[in-house]
């Protein structure tokens, strides 16, 4: 049995027909940016997200961009950040000016720890950027008490999260602005590249408005040095026909993942997912570590199983990141847990006897 890391078959056979549908009442409107398709998904999406607005943008990247712009971080600044996370995260900061200071994470839940967060803060400190990585609620509680203590903001990036929650919270609503991302392989996935941005502060959402729209109110007034960054029409209405599902496809990940738990227990070197108590998990990834990763991704790909790596390299071991001067050692959870993950294949649609043929091939290995 073939199982890839990811596939989109059973949501395109369940949805290819209102898709369908939808492509031909966008195409038919003759309307295709910032028209009343993006309207409605940003009202729907903050009502899933349980915050007061929503912004559509262009991506991921430009959400947590257009999130410390409107913040006033900048040059000069510093912004906590995940040791353990996408580069995104990192590049975020570093495109409005400010500077990345890393924090390890917790080595059992792969997320930032709090705990570590307070050592790292000095007077130039603006902002914390907790990542609810793979699917797992960041401790949000911890973060926003310490936020508020010093006087910092924070911007949640909520790419990999959507849904999930923190002591009854939703990620995405707890930073003062936060980022997500609707690129494909997200738990909600566009059929292209598009993000948004999510607060419950007018102001706020106001000015992310502006800033994506060329830092435009009124076509060819521009008030601010503004970006091109645009949920388009498409994007957002075959979001709409997404958005409806997804709380059943996370229910889906979330068997999935029970099902490995049970059929990957008791394996020698192979350390599963760990929840933390008062979050919960929507499992955008499943990911194991283990320190024979190298071995055992062959030993699945040759019995035709699809695995990934998130991430085969920390941020502050990138060429890109070099002038920070980090050297290896740095930051030795990262690179530990950077050493060892390796993410199993997690699709909704996945029956047991997928994840049970995974777990075979494993406990062969």
């Amino acid at each position: 049995m073939n199982i890839p890391f990811l596939s989109f078959e059973p949501q395109h056979a369940l949805l290819c027909d209102d898709m369908t549908a939808t492509f031909s009442r966008v195409y038919n409107s003759y309307r295709y940016v910032l028209g009343e398709e993006v309207k409605q998904f940003e009202q729907e999406y903050a009502a899933f997200n349980q915050v007061a607005h929503t912004v559509g943008v262009a991506n991921g990247l430009d959400a947590l961009v257009l999130a410390l712009r409107v913040l006033g971080v900048g040059p000069g600044d510093e912004v906590i950040v995940p040791s353990n996370t996408y580069i995104a995260t990192w590049l975020a900061v570093t495109q409005v000016g400010a500077t990345p200071v890393p924090v390890e994470p917790d080595p059992v839940t792969s997320n930032l720890d709090p705990a570590l967060i307070a050592a790292a803060l000095t007077p130039c400190t603006r902002a914390i950027m907790p990542v609810h990585l793979y699917g797992q609620a960041c401790r949000m509680t911890e973060i926003m008490a310490l936020a508020a203590q010093h006087n910092l903001y924070v911007v949640e990036d909520n790419a990999q999260a959507q849904g999930a929650t923190f002591a009854g919270g939703v990620t995405g609503s707890f930073g003062h602005v936060n980022g997500t991302s609707f690129y494909p392989g997200k738990n909600l996935g566009a059929l292209g590249d598009a993000g948004a941005v999510t607060t419950n502060d007018a102001r706020l959402a106001h000015n992310v408005q502006v800033l994506r729209n060329y830092g435009s109110q009124q076509k060819y007034y521009n008030e601010v040095v503004g970006y091109n960054s645009r949920l388009d029409e498409l994007q957002a209405a075959l979001l709409r026909v997404k958005l409806p599902h997804l709380p059943g496809w996370t229910r889906q990940r979330q068997q999935v993942a029970a099902w490995y738990d049970q059929h990957l227990a008791g394996i020698v070197d192979l350390r599963l997912p760990a929840v933390a108590d008062g979050a919960t998990h929507v499992y955008h990834l499943y990911v194991v570590h283990t320190p024979q990763r190298a071995a055992l991704q062959q030993h699945l790909t040759t019995q035709g199983i699809g695995t990934m790596i998130h991430y085969p390299v920390p941020a502050h071991l990138q060429q890109a990141y070099q002038a920070l001067g980090l050297a290896p050692g740095s930051f030795p959870i990262a690179e530990e847990l950077a050493n060892t993950c390796l993410s199993l294949p997690m699709w909704p649609g996945m029956t047991e006897t997928h994840v049970a043929t995974v777990a075979d091939v494993i406990q062969s290995f």
